[in-house]
């Protein structure tokens, strides 16, 4: 699959070595398994058995925006549903003892029981065409962004737009976050399950307002809206810190943030 969106080196904001400094102190400080408290990422790491560390992740992805206070137990009904097999739960169809085909009624704030339907579904007809999410992407992306691109194509011709974005023009933030998750490996945190087929330097820095903001306190960026060309515009200013793995920069930013407040 050939993109549409290219790393071009064009326009970067010259990072001077203060702020250089504050992202490698922050990045060093906060890439540990502390940070698995209260993040998304701590629900893969309470499964067995990479299927089943992939499915959780996914799911988690899907559902992490708003509140974390409200998110969180979502993801964990979705785990308790599952009893900690989310993989053999969304193949053989159990989901359907929980979200019904018809239900319009709230599951999280604009996602109805009937959304998540759709979206399991979807999940489950990949599984049992592919095997894996990891095999449908590995057939179809070799890079990150193609990777964002190839999922979005996936669940929107499956009817799942509602929850997974219809392209990659946007910033894509949950994807770009699960694809972290899912490649980069000797983390304390990702756990590099697809780093045998997708480079982690060509990963996306899952871009939201809150990161967007950090990023303009700091000079990487200087504008206010995001979208897919903005997160790779970020992704590159990052890389020229971290130039082996840009989304060390996630960590330093959220780290920012903190010290911040």
């Amino acid at each position: 699959m050939q993109s549409r969106f290219l790393f071009i080196p064009l326009c970067l904001v010259m990072i001077n070595q203060q702020v250089r400094d504050i992202l490698l102190h922050n990045a060093a400080q906060y890439e540990t398994t502390a940070f698995l408290s209260g993040d998304p990422s701590w629900f893969m790491h309470q499964v067995t058995g990479s299927a089943n560390q992939e499915a959780i992740a996914f799911v988690a992805s899907c559902l992490s925006y708003g509140n974390r206070k409200q998110f969180m137990p979502k993801i964990d009904f979705i785990m308790r549903c599952s009893n900690g097999d989310p993989d053999q739960w969304i193949c053989n169809g159990y989901f359907r003892s929980h979200f019904m085909q018809y239900d319009k009624s709230c599951f999280y704030r604009l996602y109805t029981h009937a959304d998540m339907f759709c979206l399991f579904s979807a999940y489950q007809q990949m599984l049992q065409e592919y095997g894996s999410l990891k095999d449908y992407v590995r057939s179809n992306a070799a890079t990150g962004i193609e990777a964002v691109e190839c999922i979005c194509a996936y669940f929107t011709k499956k009817g799942s737009g509602g929850i997974i974005p219809k392209d990659a023009t946007s910033p894509c933030k949950r994807i770009c976050m699960f694809l972290r998750w899912m490649v980069r490996d000797s983390s304390p945190v990702d756990l590099g399950l697809w780093a045998d087929f997708i480079d982690r330097r060509t990963l996306i820095i899952p871009l939201d307002t809150h990161v967007l903001q950090q990023s303009v306190a700091l000079g990487l960026l200087k504008g206010k809206t995001t979208s897919m060309s903005v997160a790779q515009r970020l992704t590159r200013q990052l890389a020229e810190v971290f130039p082996e793995d840009p989304l060390l920069g996630d960590f330093a930013l959220f780290g920012y943030g903190v010290n911040a407040v």
